[in-house]
């Protein structure tokens, strides 16, 4: 019987990548009013600031609980941005940490007390980021673990008990930061939670 219910679970995990941007509009996403931060070029999802400087969430319509994520991001310069998961709301920062003035990308931002864990930081993020060009990242959320990879490179693997409930999926321009950011490729493949005879 577990046999058989590990196989069933295995069948299930194994689903079809969705696309979360379509490459035409922004078809699936909580546009904000107005809109002067997000927009498509050439199949290319682009975040930049209005003239004031502010900042802006770009949020799926839908709620996401386990999942693994694909996407492409290019930048020039310091930028502040990252993708936000779960409830209560855990980031992955892309860019340059306003708090510790140093890029941080491939990092978990809490919010909390220790903003940035010492077991979520990217490991020599430096080596494996291509400045100015087109960089992979992968983001699995699977029950309380999280794990990065960029460029194909594992980064960091956190566990955070705190971050259990599903929820949009979020694209960040900063506040009080002239930037802008790119995406690609954006897409998503969820996962079942894995029963309690799976795990062992």
């Amino acid at each position: 019987m577990a046999l058989a219910v590990v196989t069933l679970w295995w069948g299930v995990h194994a689903q079809e990548w969705q696309p979360l941007f379509n490459g035409r509009d922004l078809s699936g996403w909580k546009v904000p009013e107005p809109n002067p931060f997000w927009r498509v070029v050439d199949g290319v999802l682009v975040g930049q600031n209005d003239p004031a400087l502010q900042g802006s969430m770009l949020w799926t319509e839908k709620e996401y609980g386990d999942f693994d994520l694909e996407f492409e991001a290019r930048w020039d310069g310091e930028i502040d941005s990252g993708v936000m998961l779960r409830k209560p709301e855990l980031q992955l920062q892309i860019g340059v940490s306003r708090t510790l003035k140093k890029d941080m990308t491939g990092s978990f931002y809490t919010g909390g007390r220790e903003r940035y864990p010492e077991s979520g930081q990217a490991r020599e993020i430096e080596k494996v980021l291509k400045p100015g060009q087109w960089n992979k990242f992968r983001l699995r959320a699977e029950g309380t673990r999280f794990t990065v990879w960029v460029n194909d490179q594992k980064v960091v693997e956190y566990t955070d008990e705190r971050y259990k409930d599903p929820a949009p999926i979020g694209l960040q321009i900063h506040a009080g930061v002239d930037m802008r950011v790119e995406f690609r490729n954006l897409r998503i493949r969820e996962l079942p939670p894995k029963p309690a005879s799976a795990s062992g």
